[in-house]
């Protein structure tokens, strides 16, 4: 015999579903996100320091 009855299986059966749905379509969304946007160019505020420990972009991309 099943511990659950049918109905309440079946609820815990789409409600899991609802869940893995909703994880999906978010994750969907920040894919989409992270395809279409496009970061800007920002200034390097260390870009022509020599000092030990300053840290810059070896190639910046602007």
């Amino acid at each position: 015999m099943s511990a659950l009855p049918m109905r309440a299986r079946t609820t815990a059966i789409a409600a899991v579903c609802a869940v893995a749905a909703l994880l999906a379509l978010a994750n969907a969304h920040f894919v989409y996100v992270a395809v279409v946007s496009q970061p800007d160019c920002v200034a390097h505020l260390k870009a022509g320091s020599q000092k030990p420990g300053s840290y810059r972009a070896a190639r910046p991309a602007c």
